[in-house]
C-alpha cells in the first residue's frame, strides 16, 4: 500500500492499494495518480496550484510484513515541490475609499505568488516614501491626519520575477450630500402634473432621494404610491394632483456620509368651490340661534356663498337676525317659525363654482330643555360615591351624555351612567374637575356644567403659570386650583436650566393667598425653570407646569446711582435713572406678594397726634435682600396739616450696596385694594390730600432701587375719628355760653345805664321843681328880682339842692 502525505494536512492526500480504488485528500480529487502502478510509486501531481507548494513524503507499507514502522527511514522518502507563480492579489485594496478631513487611513494590500511577492505604493508615479503622515508597512498604507494634499489614487503593484500586479484606489475626502435645488411652493390645479426639485451633491455621488408627504413616506400612502415616481435627479412627479395630495411635500437625500439634508416645500392644489355633502334635513330651534350648514371645499379658500329659499333670492344682508358666516354657513340669531323653507347654497372662490348643494328642507322646532340641571358644585370626601343628576326633554327625546372638561374629555372608569344621572363610585383624588351634561337631539345640542370638589386631600396644581422677567428678577403669576376643603399656601422653586437636581431653590409665597410674586438676585441672560406648587395640613400637591423663561440682558448702563446722580441735571435725575436702569415697576394686585410683610402693629390715632412705628427690621419675600434690594423705610408716621396728612419716613438703616432709587407709599381703607402713589424720589414725606372720617387707613412704604423692591416698612393703622361735628357743638355751646355772658354782662351795663338816666332825669325834676319853690323866696326876701345867671355852677347848685332837699321840701 503506497500513501503519499504533505506536510500541513492530516490526512494523506493519495493511498493506493492494489485492486481497490484510489482515496484522495481534500483539493487533490481528480488531481494526483502514480506515474505506473507497476514498477514505480513516484506521485503525478496536475493543475499545479500555489497550495501545492511544500514538503510530500511517500511511504510504502507490505502489509503481510511486521514491523513495518521499526526503521522510520525505510520505506519512504520526502520531496520538496516549489511551485513558481506570478503575484496575486490576495487582499486587494477597495477602488475608492472615503474618509472625512482629518481622519486616519490604512488601506491593505496583500500579494501571493512564488517567489514572494515584494509590495510597493505608489503615488503619482514615484514610489511613496515614509513620512509623518504617510508610512508603508509591508502591504499596509498607512495615512494619518489625512488633508486635501493627501488625496489622490494610490497604486499597490506586487511582482517577482515571474510577473508583476498592480491594482489603484483613490483617497477622497468625502462631504455628505448637500440639495442644492431645493423644492419650491407649488400651486397647481386639480388633476395636472406636477414636478417638484430636489437636487444634491456631495462626495460620494451615490444620493439616495426620498420623499415624504405630511411626514409621511411617500411610498407607504397607497392613494399617493401609485401615482408618484422619482427620478435619478430626485424630482418627483406626481401624474394627476388630486385635492388631498396638498400640503407639505419633504424630500431627504443622503448619501451614506453624515445625516440626510432635508428641504421641504409646500403644494397647493386649487379647484373651483363645491359642496361635498347636502343633508335633506336640517332643524333650528325655536326662539335660539341656529345655523344652516353648507359643507363647502375650497382651494383656494372661499370668497362668498349665495342662497336660495324656496326657489327665490335669499340675501341674508337684508335681513335682521340672519348672518352670512365666513364658512358659508347661515346663522339665525333667534329662530322663528318663517325660517322654514327650502334651501339651496352655491359657494365661489377665484377658480369659480363647482357645483350648488341639494335642496335642503329647514325645519323649525322646539328646541330641548334642562327638566333637571346638575348643581352647580358638588362637594364629597376621598371613597365616597357621588352622583350627579342631569334630565332632558324635547321632541325627539334628547339624548345625554357626560364628558369631563380637560383630559381627553371621558369619564373615569369607575363611573357608571343610568339615564341621565351618572354616578362616581369612590372617588379619588383625580376625579377633581369640572364636568359637563350634554343633551343633544336633532334640533339642538345644550350643555350645562358642574364641578366636583373633594374635601380631605393635599391641593391640586396651579395653573395658567406665566412668567414675565426683566435682566434681574422674574414675576411669576398663577391660578389657585382647589385647596382640598383647607387653607392652602403657595411656594415656589426654580433654578437654572442646565443645572441639576440639587439646583433647585425654593420660596414660600407671603401673603398666602397671593396669585402674583417677584424673584430677585437672577442672573442676567440666563434661561430658569420656575414650578409653583401648594401646601395644606395635610401635605404638599402636585407642582404647576415647569415653565421655562430666560431674563434679559444686562442694561446698556452700568453706572451707579451716584455717578448718574453727579452726572445728570438735578431736575432730571431721578426719572432718566429710572428710564436707563430698568427700575422694576410695581406688581399688579399688592407689593406685599413681592416682598412680604412685617408685623402688623395697630395704631387709633384718636386725637389727630402724629404716631410713629419704628420697623421692626423685617425681611422675606420677594427673594429677600440678600444684600442688594434696599431695607426697610423706618419710623413712618402721620400727621395732620393744614393742607392734609402727611406720611414721613427715614431711611433704611443700614447702608445698602445699591442706593435708594425712589420710594413709593401705599394705603388702603380697611380692607379693601391698594392706593399707590407716584415715584417719590427725593424726599422722604408723601401728602395725602384727602382721607375719609371714621376709616380705618393702613399704610406702609417701599424702598426700590435699580435691582428690585426692598421690604416694607411696619404697618400703621390711622383712623380720623367724626370730631368735626362734636367740634361743631362744643363751639356752639361755647358760643352759647359766651354770647350769654356777653348778652348778661350788656344787659347789666344796660340795665345800670338805664337806672343813672332815670336817676338824672328824676334829678332834672326835682331841681326844677326845687327852682320853682326856692326862686320865688329868695325874690321876696332881697326886694328885688334879678334877672341875670347865677355865679354858682349847676353842680354844685345840685349837690346845694341835694342837701337842702327835704329842708325845702318841709318850707313848702
Amino acid at each position: 500500500m503506497i500513501q503519499w502525505y504533505k506536510d500541513g494536512s492530516k490526512n494523506p492526500i493519495y493511498i493506493y492499494y492494489e485492486n481497490f480504488d484510489p482515496t484522495y485528500g481534500d483539493g487533490f480529487e481528480g488531481r494526483v495518480s502514480l506515474v505506473d502502478k507497476n514498477t514505480q510509486a513516484s506521485l503525478n501531481l496536475s493543475n499545479i496550484k500555489d497550495s501545492d507548494q511544500g514538503w510530500y513524503e511517500c511511504k510504502v507499507f507490505y502489509l503481510m510484513r511486521e514491523n513495518n514502522d521499526d526503521d522510520p527511514g525505510k520505506n519512504r522518502t520526502r520531496i520538496l515541490l516549489e511551485v513558481n507563480s506570478p503575484p496575486h492579489f490576495k487582499e486587494k485594496p477597495p477602488e475608492a475609499v472615503f474618509v472625512k478631513s482629518g481622519d486616519s487611513l490604512t488601506i491593505h494590500c496583500r500579494a501571493h505568488g512564488t517567489p514572494t511577492p515584494t509590495v510597493l505604493w505608489q503615488k503619482d508615479n514615484s514610489l511613496v516614501q515614509n513620512s509623518a503622515s504617510i508610512r508603508v508597512h509591508g502591504g499596509e498604507l498607512i495615512l494619518k491626519s489625512i488633508q486635501k494634499d493627501d488625496t489622490g489614487t494610490y497604486v499597490c503593484i506586487a511582482k517577482n520575477r515571474q510577473g508583476s500586479l498592480s491594482a489603484n484606489t483613490q483617497v477622497l475626502i468625502s462631504s455628505p450630500a448637500e440639495i442644492v435645488n431645493p423644492p419650491r411652493n407649488t400651486t397647481v390645479l386639480e388633476n395636472n402634473r406636477v414636478e417638484m426639485s430636489c437636487g444634491a451633491r456631495g462626495t460620494p455621488s451615490n444620493i439616495t432621494y426620498r420623499w415624504y408627504h405630511k411626514g409621511i413616506l411617500i411610498s407607504q400612502l397607497q392613494k399617493l404610491a401609485h401615482r408618484t415616481k422619482i427620478k435619478t435627479d430626485g424630482t418627483l412627479v406626481i401624474l394627476s394632483a388630486e385635492p388631498d395630495d396638498g400640503g407639505k411635500l419633504t424630500c431627504d437625500a443622503t448619501n451614506g456620509i453624515g445625516e440626510p439634508d432635508t428641504a421641504y416645500a409646500q403644494l397647493s392644489v386649487e379647484f373651483p368651490a363645491r359642496v361635498t355633502y347636502s343633508p335633506a334635513r336640517q332643524y333650528l330651534p325655536l326662539g335660539m340661534s341656529g345655523i344652516v350648514r353648507c359643507y363647502i371645499q375650497a382651494s383656494p379658500q372661499l370668497q362668498f356663498a349665495t342662497w336660495t329659499k324656496d326657489h327665490r333670492m335669499f340675501d341674508p344682508t337684508t335681513l335682521p337676525n340672519v348672518e352670512l358666516l365666513a364658512n358659508g354657513s347661515l346663522l339665525f340669531h333667534k329662530v322663528s317659525q318663517e325660517h322654514h323653507g327650502f334651501y339651496r347654497c352655491t359657494p365661489y372662490n377665484l377658480q369659480g363654482t363647482g357645483q350648488s348643494s341639494n335642496s335642503m328642507e329647514v325645519i323649525v322646532r322646539e328646541p330641548p330643555m334642562f327638566k333637571i340641571s346638575p348643581q352647580e358644585y358638588y362637594v364629597s370626601s376621598m371613597d365616597d360615591d357621588v352622583t350627579m343628576s342631569c334630565e332632558g326633554m324635547g321632541q325627539p327625546k334628547p339624548k345625554i351624555s357626560w364628558k369631563r372638561i380637560g383630559g381627553n374629555g371621558k369619564m373615569p372608569k369607575h363611573s357608571y351612567q343610568r339615564n341621565g344621572n351618572i354616578t362616581l363610585v369612590k372617588l379619588r383624588k383625580e376625579d377633581f374637575g369640572h364636568y359637563e351634561c350634554v343633551i343633544e337631539n336633532e334640533i339642538a345640542i345644550l350643555v350645562a356644567q358642574t364641578e366636583i370638589r373633594m374635601n380631605g386631600t393635599t391641593p391640586y396644581a396651579p395653573t395658567n403659570l406665566t412668567i414675565n422677567t426683566s435682566a434681574y428678577a422674574a414675576t411669576l403669576m398663577w391660578q389657585p386650583n382647589f385647596d382640598g376643603g383647607l387653607r392652602q399656601h403657595f411656594t415656589i422653586r426654580y433654578r437654572l436650566a442646565q443645572s441639576d437636581d440639587s439646583g433647585w431653590k425654593t420660596m414660600r409665597v407671603q401673603p398666602s393667598d397671593s396669585k402674583v410674586f417677584s424673584i430677585y438676585n437672577l442672573q442676567s441672560d440666563m434661561e430658569y425653570e420656575f414650578q409653583v406648587y401648594a401646601t395644606n395640613s395635610l401635605g404638599r400637591g402636585p407642582g404647576s407646569d415647569l415653565i421655562k423663561a430666560k431674563t434679559k440682558s444686562k442694561p446698556d448702563v452700568e453706572l451707579s446711582l451716584q455717578n448718574i446722580v453727579s452726572q445728570s441735571d438735578p431736575d432730571t435725575t431721578t426719572n432718566n435713572m429710572i428710564r436707563t436702569l430698568d427700575v422694576p415697576t410695581v406688581i399688579p394686585e399688592s407689593l406685599s406678594a413681592i416682598s412680604g410683610m412685617s408685623t402688623k402693629l395697630s395704631i387709633l390715632n384718636n386725637d389727630n397726634n402724629s404716631h410713629s412705628i419704628d420697623s421692626g427690621g423685617s425681611s422675606g419675600g420677594g427673594g429677600g435682600n440678600g444684600g442688594v434690594t434696599p431695607g426697610s423705610p423706618r419710623n413712618v408716621s402721620i400727621e395732620k396739616m393744614a393742607q392734609g396728612w402727611v406720611v414721613s419716613w427715614l431711611p433704611p438703616m443700614h447702608p445698602q450696596p445699591t442706593p435708594v432709587a425712589y420710594y413709593s407709599v401705599e394705603y388702603r381703607e380697611g380692607d379693601g385694594d391698594w392706593n399707590m402713589s407716584e415715584q417719590i424720589a427725593q424726599d422722604n414725606a408723601y401728602l395725602i390730600k384727602e382721607l375719609k372720617t371714621s376709616v380705618k387707613y393702613t399704610i406702609r412704604v417701599w424702598a426700590f432701587s435699580i435691582l428690585g423692591i426692598g421690604t416694607a416698612s411696619s404697618l400703621i393703622e390711622y383712623k380720623i375719628t367724626n370730631t368735626s361735628g362734636s367740634m361743631k357743638g362744643s363751639r356752639a355751646i361755647t358760643a352759647g355760653v359766651v354770647g350769654s355772658v356777653l348778652f348778661f354782662v350788656a344787659a347789666i351795663i344796660l340795665s345800670v345805664c338805664a337806672v343813672k338816666i332815670c336817676n338824672k332825669r328824676k334829678q332834672r325834676k326835682m331841681e326844677k321843681a326845687y327852682m320853682m319853690v326856692t326862686c320865688p323866696v329868695m325874690d321876696g326876701v332881697n326886694g328885688t328880682h334879678s334877672h341875670h345867671g347865677s355865679p354858682v355852677t349847676l353842680k354844685q347848685i345840685a349837690q346845694a339842692n341835694k342837701k337842702d332837699f327835704h329842708k325845702a321840701e318841709y318850707q313848702v
